[in-house]
């Protein structure tokens, strides 16, 4: 990933789909002229406002609220690790609901002869079966 200079500017949102916070650059652009973003604390409306290093940007994906400080300024849209560099995440990590916490693992101990017969249970269970119905006849 090359960092551009502090200087140089870029589309904010090119830079929301290099940092990977859109899967298209179209998505990102309508995002932002739904007037849901908030650069420095302005609301802002148009797509093609420039992100600049330093900058904190603020809106909502799903259901969390964002806030995003633009550390660097990419030239593409690299992997996931690349585009995280390019921004430090000034949110608190959100809280899981209790309902959706995994819980631990807990095993019951099954005593020996509960569960599946052996091959030896199982000929013993069929040869009793089967003396009992030659014996019906």
């Amino acid at each position: 990933m090359n960092a551009a200079a502090p200087e140089a500017v870029l589309r904010l949102d090119k830079w929301l789909w290099y940092a990977r916070f859109f899967k298209t650059r179209s998505a990102a652009s309508k995002a932002i002229s739904g007037g849901r973003f908030r650069l420095d604390g302005q609301v802002m409306a148009k797509p093609h406002r420039q992100a600049i290093c330093g900058q904190v940007l603020t809106f909502v994906q799903g259901t969390r609220v964002r806030v995003i400080k633009i550390v660097a300024l990419g030239s593409r849209r690299g992997p996931a690790t690349e585009a995280a560099l390019l921004y430090e995440d000034l949110a608190p990590a959100p809280a899981v609901p209790e309902k959706l916490a995994p819980k631990p693992l807990e095993f019951e101990a099954r005593g020996k002869g509960s569960g599946r017969p052996t091959k030896r249970q199982r000929r013993e269970t069929d040869r009793l079966k089967t003396g009992l119905e030659s014996d019906e006849s």
